[in-house]
């Protein structure tokens, strides 16, 4: 499959998206992706897209900011299989330009197109240093620009 045809399978445009493919250590006792598992795939494709976009883990470090996590809400629809491949589209849902920003997330499995998660994750500008919220440094609010079209529902 092309990387045309793969964003074409995302709820909306701009989405910056990761591949993977089933392990056996991805599995469970019900022979299906264990849900922890797709939480790590979510954190990796945001990791990704995070140096993507020129925020290194060395950058945030010098600067001492960085985004922690607060809250995350995963929809499971469907389940992926030993040897899969799916693909996690992500996007900048919201983005306030002080503290908080949100990302939103679509998991598809590539063999049948089908959509098996959705999920929105919200995090909040943080002191690398303390741990304590801080407001979010200028970079933070050009670099993670919201992606999800004005209007667009959220499913």
């Amino acid at each position: 499959m092309t990387d045309q045809e793969i964003e074409n399978l995302a709820d909306f445009p701009n989405s910056y998206w990761k591949r993977f493919q089933v392990t056996k250590e991805d599995l469970d006792g019900f022979h299906h992706v264990n849900n922890a598992v797709y939480l790590k795939w979510l954190d990796a494709t945001v990791w990704e897209h995070t140096r993507a976009v020129g925020l290194t883990e060395d950058v945030c470090l010098k600067m001492e900011r960085g985004m922690a996590a607060v809250r995350h809400e995963i929809k499971y629809l469907s389940s992926a299989f030993l040897d899969d491949d799916v693909v996690v589209f992500n996007w900048i849902l919201s983005n306030d330009g002080r503290l908080r920003c949100s990302r939103l997330f679509q998991v598809v499995r590539l063999s049948d197109q089908k959509t098996i998660l959705r999920a929105q994750s919200d995090y909040v500008s943080t002191n690398l240093t303390t741990g304590r919220p801080v407001k979010m440094p200028e970079i933070f609010k050009t670099d993670y620009a919201v992606t999800v079209p004005e209007g667009a529902k959220l499913v």
